[in-house]
């Protein structure tokens, strides 16, 4: 390889480089103010750049990429492999120049901005949700201490809501039934901010032929659209949709020795919150679907309805790519052949 070849730890203030000059053979191994990092960079002729897939590698990857340089993002998983001895910055950026080099690298994808804003989005409305559910539970388990017991769920707290704090408003001081009040009107805050978010991913979602394509997927919600475009970045960065399917964590893992290979459950690597996304659409395609594809019928019959969901969840993901891949349009009945 005669391209010169960096090896990047990235952190919050001080970035750690390695690389190795290509004609004197001098390794050099130092620390870079982040000030100054892109300067390090500025009239290089183009080279290789490996990072780590961590916080801020998608921005420092794409300013660097406008550089012209060609930067390759990896799983820190990946990399842990070639790290040796201790860990600490310079031995951590070594690690990334020697797993960049290596052939067969599974690289992440550069994001646009465009895209990373909508998995912003994305984030923010689980967590808004997660913050609903708290309050919830909370209200609840407050109302339990003085001999109110509601049933689960956000339905139950609503119908019973407003005659328990009738109730108690006989018996408790004034301060705590305004404060109950007070929480329990935040969850309709909550509901609107959620349903903004949707409402701005929906408008998205319009703008976006990628999104309208894969959004004709039974299964594939306005969710799952704009996450999994988001998600994927280039498609081109995939080999094949089974790579993809891979990336998210469907497929089952397995171990073998002496030639005996054993499968095991789902991998569960990579991205939770799509492969979670496309396994709760598989349900809903297992449990509504008028007509279901010979292909569900005949594996519903062999194998129980959590692996059939995963198997559907897995179909799903490689026809997105597919679609994505080669700028095509959905077709129900389509049959893939390989070319000969």
């Amino acid at each position: 390889m005669n391209t010169t070849v960096y090896g990047i730890d990235i952190a919050k203030n001080v970035f750690q480089l390695h690389t190795v000059d290509m004609t004197t053979g001098e390794v050099v191994n130092r620390q870079v103010k982040r000030a100054v990092f892109l300067e390090q960079f500025v009239n290089l002729e183009p080279c290789l750049i490996g990072m780590e897939a961590c916080g801020g590698a998608q921005h420092w990857a794409r300013k660097l990429t406008d550089m012209g340089h060609e930067v390759r993002l990896m799983s820190g998983k990946f990399v842990k492999a070639f790290v040796n001895g201790n860990k600490s910055d310079a031995a951590d950026a070594r690690g990334i120049w020697v797993a960049v080099q290596q052939h067969g690298t599974k690289v992440i994808a550069v994001k646009t901005e465009e895209q990373q804003a909508v998995l912003a989005l994305h984030r923010m409305r689980s967590q808004l949700i997660k913050f609903r559910t708290m309050q919830v539970n909370a209200l609840r388990g407050l109302l339990t201490e003085y001999g109110e017991v509601m049933g689960v769920g956000r339905a139950s707290l609503n119908r019973a809501m407003n005659d328990v704090l009738a109730r108690l408003n006989e018996r408790l001081p004034a301060m705590l039934i305004d404060t109950l009040r007070e929480q329990y009107a935040r969850l309709t805050q909550l509901d609107e901010e959620i349903a903004q978010i949707e409402r701005r991913l929906n408008d998205w979602k319009k703008e976006s032929p990628a999104c309208k394509a894969i959004a004709e997927i039974p299964g594939v919600g306005l969710l799952t659209a704009t996450a999994a475009v988001a998600t994927m970045g280039n498609p081109k960065a995939f080999k094949s949709g089974a790579e993809f399917a891979a990336f998210l964590g469907l497929v089952p893992s397995h171990t073998g020795t002496g030639g005996k290979v054993r499968q095991l459950g789902m991998s569960g690597r990579g991205d939770t919150y799509l492969r979670t996304l496309l396994i709760h659409g598989a349900r809903s395609v297992l449990t509504h679907a008028k007509q279901p594809t010979i292909w569900v019928e005949q594996i519903s019959k062999r194998r129980p309805k959590n692996v059939v969901a995963v198997a559907l969840a897995n179909k799903m993901a490689r026809t997105i790519w597919a679609l994505l891949a080669h700028d095509r349009q959905y077709q129900k009945d389509f049959i893939s052949v390989k070319p000969v």
